[in-house]
């Protein structure tokens, strides 16, 4: 197939040195990256196309959303995707879309599809590439990791673990994280991720909603060289905790002491001498393979239910189309596995047969240079980052970006929230070389995978997404419930998707409360997008941020972009305030570069940039300097702590902060 840009088509490979000059004329000022011959010819979703006799990319992304059944049956088939009894039926959405039923009449296993299938095909082929913060490395091909995992699921078997039992992983990022993932999958018992860095009672509320049987911890892990001990705040939970009836305890540091009580044992007494032998049963689709914790505003975090068919199908077409993953290759996701993406990386990398690579501490840490150097050591191909830590490593120069080889990385990706264009720019010109493309995508926890993504085969556009996610029937809304184009509106999605969760843990109407109530049939998301005049998608911040300022409407993402433009300014959150006249008044907490002068005279200069960009109207009403932002390990700026700080109100649910610090530096600039 061979590239051609007709406003927003491309067309399939052979004549595209006739229209590679004019096309250069037409788009440069338009596009960031343009995808190459190779790019096209080699992408996965061209090989999807060509068996189809589908020409044109965004042909592709409506027909998938018209017909979501032909496509996702499409996609299986492609993809190799190995069900133990074939499907009756796509899908079944007689309950409605709220509560859809996938591949009917069907049986499935996860594990036997990301791990099981390769340890027979490809046995020796890397599976983790395991680096811890002092320097360890390990590698396990898909034959241990096969092994690892049988012995622990025989092992959760002998403490009387079954079908429907949930299993908390409170780990660092580990290759165990991975294995007891999987092996609890592997006997259809429900995998409980839970964030490295949480305190003992945001892991108890886990433990006690999901009424979790096991909880496989860490005793601890490096960050920021010293040891980060995780044991003590594990029994803490687990004293609150009454369903719990058994600690397994991974040794990263074998030889420090560590304490066991009554319900404790080594990860070598649970699971070290174990069959390394089982058989993969067969699960019905919709058997639960997780529950997922995102945080709400107030009360108790929300637990999404994913299951084996629908997250193991949406996920490995997403990593394979949109990342454009090759079996030969290493995916490497800057998360932690206590987030949506740690679970995405494990799952999309291993159904593929690839590598992924996992590092246990901070990517600056000793020196700036630390997620370069791991790149270029290991030999990444597919880098997965947030725009808010590439904004925290710019400062650093691009000399430190420039020192390694990075000529293997062959796609960029990022997620968490929008981007600022000038580090998008940088992300691109620096770390890719301007030669790699930015694959942006955007969903959540409950999506189980992304609303919207870019592809390898169009060209993208700076801070874009590019287009719908395959598969996804997606919509721009205006508050009247009707598509918009070219303006601003609430993202929805209109069908059913296979990765979409089976609502919240024990909480039916507060799933329907939250996505379904708005329109009937509708997934309304809590995201501001828009379609521009090409079709590329754009979002503009949560909707929930939304300024309304003298009566018009703009998000936070738009102020905050604006700051940035400034040389001084390395990263900003923009909060509303109450104020009488306006409504709300809008205060931006800026991180300076080393070496900027904070002051009121640059504070002016700041919201001078703001006022050129935006509009006198939305001159912002303060500027405050701080050192740091109030992050989740996702990086995803918690701006609700940030004004909630501001007027002394409780800010709910902080259990995925992951400074702390960042709330008193906030309180201390107030003036």
């Amino acid at each position: 197939m061979t590239q051609r840009w007709h406003k927003r088509h491309w067309l399939a490979p052979a004549d595209l040195s006739g229209v590679r000059g004019s096309l250069q004329t037409m788009t440069q000022d338009r596009f960031a990256w343009e995808p190459t011959a190779d790019y096209i010819e080699n992408a996965n979703v061209t090989r999807l196309m060509r068996a189809h006799g589908i020409d044109d990319f965004h042909d592709l992304v409506k027909r998938s959303q018209d017909d979501i059944e032909w496509f996702w049956d499409a996609a299986i088939k492609d993809l190799g995707i190995e069900f133990s009894t074939p499907y009756e039926r796509i899908l079944d959405a007689s309950a409605g879309p709220e509560w859809p039923k996938w591949f009917v009449g069907a049986t499935v296993n996860l594990t036997y599809n990301c791990v099981d299938r390769h340890a027979r095909a490809t046995p020796a082929a890397p599976a983790i590439i395991w680096e811890g913060e002092e320097g360890a490395t390990r590698t396990i091909d898909y034959a241990q990791l096969e092994s690892d995992v049988n012995r622990v699921a025989n092992g959760l078997k002998e403490l009387g673990i079954g079908v429907g039992d949930a299993i908390g992983v409170y780990m660092p990022m580990v290759p165990e994280a991975v294995v007891a993932a999987y092996a609890a999958a592997k006997i259809g018992a429900i995998y409980l991720p839970i964030f490295s860095g949480f305190g003992a009672p945001a892991i108890a509320t886990r433990l006690q909603d999901s009424g979790a049987k096991v909880l496989i911890a860490a005793d601890g892990f490096y960050r920021r060289g010293g040891k980060v001990s995780m044991k003590a705040t594990a029994d803490e939970a687990v004293e609150q905790s009454p369903s719990v009836e058994h600690v397994v305890v991974f040794r990263r540091f074998p030889d420090d002491d560590c304490a066991f009580g009554s319900k404790d044992l080594s990860w070598e007494d649970a699971f070290g001498r174990r069959s390394a032998q089982l058989d993969a049963p067969a699960l019905e689709p919709e058997t639960p393979f997780m529950i997922a914790y995102t945080s709400g505003t107030t009360g108790k975090p929300k637990g999404s239910v994913h299951v084996h068919g629908g997250f193991l199908v949406k996920i490995a077409q997403e990593v394979a189309y949109q990342l454009d993953i090759k079996q030969d290759e290493v995916l490497y996701w800057v998360t932690d596995m206590g987030w949506i993406m740690g679970p995405l990386e494990m799952v999309g990398g291993h159904a593929a047969g690839a590598a992924v690579l996992m590092y246990e501490g901070a990517p600056n840490y000793p020196k700036p240079d630390r997620l370069w150097d791991m790149c270029a050591r290991h030999g990444v191909t597919i880098l997965g980052v947030s725009p808010t830590l590439v904004r925290a490593l710019m400062p650093a120069g691009e000399e430190v970006v420039r020192a390694h080889d990075l000529s293997k990385l062959r796609i960029l990706a990022s997620t968490g929230e929008p981007w600022n264009p000038e580090p998008y720019r940088w992300y691109a010109r620096v770390v890719g070389g301007d030669r790699c493309p930015i694959m942006n995508l955007s969903g959540g926890t409950e999506v189980g995978a992304c609303f919207l993504g870019a592809s390898p085969v169009i060209p993208t556009k700076v801070c874009s997404l590019g287009t719908p996610s395959l598969g996804m029937a997606m919509d721009v809304f205006d508050p009247e419930g009707e598509p918009v184009r070219g303006e601003v509106g609430e993202l929805v999605c209109t069908k059913p998707w296979p990765a979409q969760t089976r609502g919240f843990w024990g909480a039916e109407e507060r799933y329907l409360d939250t996505y379904w109530s708005r329109w009937p049939g509708v997934w309304v998301h809590g995201d501001w997008a828009s379609i521009d005049e090409d079709g590329f998608w754009f979002l503009h911040g949560r909707s929930d941020d939304t300024l309304n300022i003298a009566g018009k409407r703009i998000g936070p993402a738009e102020f905050e972009s604006a700051a940035v433009d400034h040389p001084d300014v390395i990263e900003c959150a923009a909060v509303g305030i109450p104020d009488e006249v306006k409504g709300t008044a809008v205060w931006c907490f800026c991180i300076l570069r080393p070496g900027a002068q904070p002051g009121d005279g640059l504070a002016a200069a700041i919201k001078k940039v703001i006022s050129r960009e935006l509009g006198k109207a939305f001159a912002p009403a303060a500027i405050l300097f701080v050192e740091e932002l109030p992050k989740t390990r996702s990086a995803k700026i918690l701006r609700r702590a940030i004004r909630a700080k501001v007027l002394g109100e409780d800010p709910g649910d902080m259990s995925s902060l992951e400074n702390p610090s960042a709330l008193e530096a906030i309180e201390k600039s107030l003036p």
